[in-house]
């Protein structure tokens, strides 16, 4: 396990073993955050955090380590977005499976899908076209439905309708659909315990394209864990699938399904998806080919009826004889009831007439929008070509105006700069008198040492002097006192 370039010591010092899973506590990423002196690395493992925690939870309050080895993946252009796919789509079948379980997967990503199809409310489409756009913002903008109850949950959801549900998400915008990879009829994504198939082909609702049998043979058994045997072989064949891929272009022909769609439908069981007859097989790419448009449908279907019609009056008048003669016996329906069946299939022929009529109305009604929208569009992209150049000329002026005040400026500092520069001339020669001065009195002051030595070398003289003085003088004074005991003593004898 690599956490963010720590030491093996480190790690190994905090891996619990969840179950099968070796795993890091959150608590011990939470204390790295604190107390990690680099700031990039504090909010790489906030960031690692995230993913362990929310996107890829598996158990409470812990970071597996397979989600550290993608996490680690991020920085060399690696997508998240089919790993989370393949561990929603897996997670969700195995609660499907058992009818029970937990969902293991990024809840909050599940939300936004949730409200984005089965939430119906007011929709602004051109809002997706703005650079700051964002689904998960405007989902955290929602207002939360708090205080429902399990059952209710389950009470709308069970009585969900197809007019409740919306298709399409309003941020899906026209585009190219992945449908397949390789040899595979559907799409192999690579999560990180596991793969699973999956085939977006039975969802072309979500793309407002017309619904048709897919093939789907092996889609259920395509879901692998990485502990199964032989799992490594089939990472390798789906990675060289996806070196293969085949894209559609997607055609908006509103909410319609072939009518051996709806029949397939209502005989598929979970994952028991029937086998088709080998007859009635057609390849993906046959349907693929030309997607037909709600009119080209309308207008087959018109001549099929018409076509049914004729043969059934065809084959009336081929047995307009028999018909006669079972009318003569009294069997059968009469001549007027005939013909009021006759006029009935002629009024429904009339009917789709004027459904084709109506959807050819529409088709050129369309076709004026868009001329409509397409002028709009020229005329909003002349408005902000001259909006751009309204915008460079006012910025022109303001720059003009900013350069005057720019160079009024410069001149003020000009003349602050020159006055400091007198300032400072006048500094340097006040510095240099003193400098002078200084030098001056540092030679009085050196003869003032030298008369000072000499008169201490005088006084010591004199002082020396002084102290013979003294002590000649006391010199004679002890020889005085000595010639006074003599005189003293020698008139004391006489």
């Amino acid at each position: 396990m690599n956490i963010l370039a720590m030491s093996e010591q480190w790690v190994a010092g905090r891996v619990k073993q969840k179950g099968d899973n070796k795993c890091i506590p959150w608590k011990s990423l939470r204390d790295l955050i604190l107390v990690h002196p680099d700031t990039k690395k504090k909010v790489d493992v906030f960031a690692l955090s995230i993913y362990g925690l929310m996107i890829f939870p598996r158990a409470l309050g812990y970071v597996d380590e397979a989600v550290t080895d993608l996490f680690n993946r991020l920085d060399k252009r690696v997508t998240p977005v089919p790993v989370i796919l393949a561990e929603t789509f897996r997670s969700l079948n195995a609660c499907r499976s058992s009818g029970e379980g937990r969902f293991i997967g990024c809840v909050q990503l599940f939300l936004v899908w949730f409200h984005s199809h089965f939430w119906k409310v007011d929709k602004v489409s051109y809002r997706v076209f703005s650079e700051n756009y964002s689904p998960l913002k405007e989902l955290a903008a929602t207002p939360r439905r708090d205080g429902v109850t399990v059952e209710k949950w389950m009470a709308i959801l069970q009585n969900l309708n197809d007019e409740d549900v919306e298709w399409r998400a309003p941020w899906m915008m026209p585009d190219e659909i992945l449908y397949r990879c390789g040899d595979f009829d559907w799409v192999p994504l690579l999560g990180i315990w596991g793969a699973v198939g999956y085939a977006p082909l039975l969802v072309l609702k979500q793309y407002r394209s017309r619904q048709f049998i897919p093939a789907t043979q092996g889609l259920a058994q395509s879901e692998f864990s990485y502990k199964d045997d032989g799992y490594k072989k089939k990472i390798r064949e789906v990675t060289n699938a996806w070196k293969q891929i085949h894209r559609m272009k997607r055609l908006a022909v509103g909410p319609m399904v072939t009518p051996e769609y709806n029949e397939w439908w209502n005989k598929r069981v979970n994952d028991n998806i029937p086998n088709l007859r080998e007859e009635d097989v057609r390849p993906i790419e046959e349907h693929l080919q030309v997607v037909p448009s709600e009119i080209e449908i309308i207008k087959e279907d018109f001549e099929k009826k018409n076509l049914e019609l004729g043969k059934k009056i065809d084959l009336k008048m081929d047995y307009k004889k028999l018909r006669r003669s079972i009318r003569t016996a009294g069997l059968g329906k009469t001549s007027e009831q005939w013909r009021q069946e006759i006029r009935e299939e002629k009024t429904k022929a009339n009917q789709w007439e004027k459904k084709f009529q109506d959807a050819r109305a529409r088709e050129v009604a369309l076709e004026k929008s868009l001329l409509e929208c397409q002028n709009k569009k020229m005329g909003l992209k002349t408005r902000v070509t001259k909006l751009e150049k309204s915008l460079y000329q006012h910025r022109s002026r303001n720059s003009a105006i900013e350069l005057k005040a720019s160079l009024g400026k410069i001149e003020e500092l000009k003349g602050q700069v020159g006055e400091l520069e007198d300032v400072l001339q006048n500094s340097e020669l006040r510095i240099e008198f003193l400098e002078r001065s200084n030098e001056q009195w540092q030679e009085q002051f050196h003869q003032s040492q030298d008369q000072i030595r000499e008169r201490d070398y005088i006084m010591g003289k004199a002082v020396a002097q002084v102290r013979e003085v003294a002590d000649h003088l006391q010199t004679l004074a002890v020889q005085a006192d000595i010639l006074s005991l003599k005189y003293k003593s020698e008139s004391d004898r006489g």
